[in-house]
């Protein structure tokens, strides 16, 4: 997968209210299919369809501990997605503030043309 296809992944996963919570309850610690689905009002195949969803992003990946198989966070796809964020508001910001200059000085020029 490329690095765009990892994002439209990452970005797609994160689109789902369902797996944000899912996301969120990973966030304070590793849990299995049945823990993940007690907050929620799904069925077990329904998290566990999400889950594969989070996996193929690469936000969630699954272990095994004995006849467990807590899911944990993958913090790594996170930092990529907030990578791309942080790169493109500051782009917009400079963008911005390139314009509030433009229009400023479109202003003083107007102000000195009327007097």
């Amino acid at each position: 997968m490329t690095a765009t296809d990892d994002l439209t992944a990452t970005f797609a996963a994160l689109a789902d209210p369902t797996r944000r919570a899912i996301l969120s309850r990973l966030a304070d610690g590793e849990a299995t299919v049945n823990q993940l689905a007690e907050p929620i009002t799904l069925t077990q195949q329904a998290v566990s369809k999400h889950l594969r969803v989070l996996e193929q992003a690469g936000l969630v990946s699954r272990t095994r501990v004995g006849q467990s198989r807590p899911c944990r966070l993958e913090r790594d796809r996170f930092d990529a997605a907030a990578d791309w964020i942080d790169r493109h508001r500051r782009m917009w910001r400079d963008r911005y503030d390139r314009l509030d200059e433009h229009l400023a000085a479109l202003r003083d020029d107007s102000q000195e043309s009327d007097t």
